[in-house]
């Protein structure tokens, strides 16, 4: 009988990271000097999550997609997505600018068989004051007026910038150049990718002396050149209630704020629901026992799961995701 999964988080070392994965989340990521990521569920090859709790632990997640099918991820979902687990969610810590990138969608990723495309979206669990990200253009561009901007080292002038705050929430679809400045600590949910087409790079060196790669002629046909007008997720979140953040065909995201018991049934969903705190803990009571979380952790309730409580330690605000499937 399947329940509730927690997974060991796996660490990512990045030329921008920080230290707040560990400071603000109390990870432990040893000795990595910029731990920039933390994975906390993922199927990516070769970066597949580990079941830690239960009589599963020890098992990588697409092992247990391919032996419980739709009574993990939901029938639908596995006609659609078969034995990779569709989405990926991280913690990611800026301490520094990250590149100016972009990702492929579904059709142009499938074109250059790099399987699923990257659309994404951000929750800031933290900002420091004056934090501020990229996301799209603030005018229409094309492709010429593009390469004009970014052969004279002045793409910064054309891309759309925006303060961010504690509660932000920005969905970044395929094809918009974006990029995280420096103080953001935030949660993000994503397609099963790992393919990204970097810009521009800050003329950043690492610590061998060397630039990183730039992806330029494969970023030309990824990009959307349309202007980004708004770009922040407005929402108003509400108490023992739930708001929806983003309904797109990759993932649906929704924020519950609860400060007493709420009793989910998801007979019906025909989805897993992976639950993230972004403030707070709770405990999660379902049939057979109960887990609990803290804010920046996850888990991963089966689609079979039927009838499950969570109780708020005091007041709690959770990230609920699943696919619709509608889409």
């Amino acid at each position: 009988m399947l329940y509730p999964l927690k997974f060991k988080p796996v660490f990512k070392d990045k030329i921008w990271g920080g230290r707040k994965i560990k400071t603000v989340l109390g990870m432990d990521y040893g000795n990595l000097p910029n731990c920039g990521e933390a994975w906390l569920i993922s199927g990516v090859k070769g970066n597949q999550s580990v079941v830690e709790n239960g009589f599963l632990a020890g098992n990588e997640l697409n092992e247990l997609v391919e032996v419980y099918m739709g009574e993990l991820v939901g029938e639908k979902v596995f006609e659609k997505h078969g034995n990779e687990f569709p989405l990926l969610v991280k913690v990611i810590d800026s301490n520094d600018w990250l590149s100016i990138q972009v990702h492929p969608d579904d059709e142009l990723a499938k074109k250059r068989g790099l399987g699923h495309g990257k659309s994404e979206m951000w929750y800031m669990l933290d900002a420091d004051k004056d934090a501020e990200l990229i996301s799209g253009f603030n005018r229409k561009m094309d492709k010429n007026a593009y390469k004009s901007y970014l052969e004279n080292n002045t793409l910064k002038e054309v891309l759309h910038t925006v303060k961010v705050s504690k509660g932000d929430v920005f969905y970044i679809p395929a094809g918009r150049v974006h990029a995280l400045g420096p103080g953001c600590l935030l949660a993000e949910i994503q397609q099963t990718s790992d393919t990204t087409y970097r810009i521009y790079d800050w003329d950043r060196i690492d610590a061998a002396g060397m630039k990183r790669e730039l992806h330029t002629e494969e970023a030309l046909d990824a990009i959307d050149f349309n202007e980004t007008k708004e770009c922040k997720t407005k929402y108003k979140s509400k108490l023992n209630s739930t708001v929806t953040l983003v309904d797109s065909p990759h993932f649906v995201t929704r924020l519950l704020s609860a400060s007493k018991p709420v009793i989910k049934n998801m007979y019906e969903l025909d989805s897993f629901i992976v639950y993230m705190a972004v403030e707070g803990a709770c405990l999660f009571k379902y049939d057979g026992g109960e887990l609990g979380i803290k804010m920046g952790e996850t888990v991963l309730i089966p689609a079979s799961v039927g009838n499950l409580i969570i109780e708020p330690e005091g007041k709690a605000k959770l990230l609920e995701v699943f696919m619709d499937p509608a889409f």
